[in-house]
């Protein structure tokens, strides 16, 4: 059977995320539905936008409803990652009404959060514009890591590491254990011989802390939660020398302040954590015979 995922998303992954959802709704069975509709009772309806958002997850949502009955069909009307406007439909459903019903509300959760993350992500690239890349981070919730990274790339955000294995970032508690900046830079840099070589990123909070990084040969540093002076004043200590990726408590809401410090990217676990859901809803009618 062809995936009906796009590339970059794990089907193992999904399936077995779709899988969890389901199993957390339905518990041992739909009582109302069972008792209430019809066994032969076919529905059709259109899950709409109620909000203008970014559109994700709608490939997540086709594999809820074949999870749940293979005879539903999911017909998309609008394309991943597309600007959708208020009562707009996104995607038509066909089939038994008890199955779509069963299915409706975990389809709708992973569509609302994911497009939810693609709306924000999209509203924070268009506030940097084209010279800051705008990153995720690891503040993901549990379970949800490919699909919600995945959603910051629908909204043309990049993506930070994946995992503790795909990348190399020395952060405050890893260098104060490894006796500081350098001599954790140090470590890192020697041990590329015994593996892949990586990047090494750095997190530091003050222009000792930097300075101890660049000659320490690290290949970026992160700063974090420095104020906007004390980021101007790290960023003309190591503008030409190594790229600068600023983070620490950073929204949509003032990430224009420090975009204009010209960083080459700025990092927020908003994007995960805190983008808020989009409305999207689904009005299932009869289907005529």
């Amino acid at each position: 059977m062809k995936s009906i995922l796009p590339d970059g998303l794990s089907r193992r992954a999904v399936a077995d995320a779709v899988r969890r959802a389901l199993r957390e709704d339905i518990g041992a069975g739909d009582l109302t539905t069972r008792r209430v509709i019809p066994a032969k009772c076919s529905g059709v309806g259109i899950i709409r936008a109620k909000e203008r958002l970014v559109v994700a997850g709608l490939p997540v949502a086709r594999l809820v409803f074949r999870q749940v009955d293979p005879r539903v069909t999911f017909k998309l009307l609008r394309q991943e990652g597309s600007r959708v406007p208020r009562g707009a439909g996104v995607a038509r459903v066909e089939g038994p009404a008890g199955s779509i019903l069963t299915a409706e509300r975990t389809a709708l959760n992973f569509l609302q959060h994911l497009s939810g993350i693609a709306t924000y992500t999209s509203g924070c690239v268009a506030k940097a514009g084209r010279d800051c890349a705008v990153r995720d981070t690891r503040k993901t919730h549990p379970g949800l890591r490919d699909l919600e990274k995945y959603a910051v790339r629908v909204g043309g955000g990049e993506n930070h590491r994946f995992r503790l294995d795909d990348g190399i970032l020395i952060k405050h508690n890893h260098w104060r254990l490894a006796g500081g900046v350098g001599a954790s830079v140090g470590r890192a840099r020697r041990a590329r011989g015994r593996g892949r070589s990586l990047p090494i990123q750095v997190e530091v909070s003050t222009l000792s802390d930097l300075r101890e990084a660049l000659d320490a040969g690290a290949d970026s540093v992160l700063l974090d939660n420095l104020s906007p002076l004390e980021i101007r004043r790290a960023l003309e200590l190591a503008r030409g020398q190594i790229q600068v990726e600023v983070s620490g408590g950073i929204t949509q809401a003032c990430l224009r302040r420090f975009v204009a410090l010209r960083p080459d990217a700025v990092s927020l676990g908003a994007l995960t954590h805190s983008a808020p859901w989009v409305d999207l809803s689904l009005r299932l009618e009869a289907a005529k015979r």
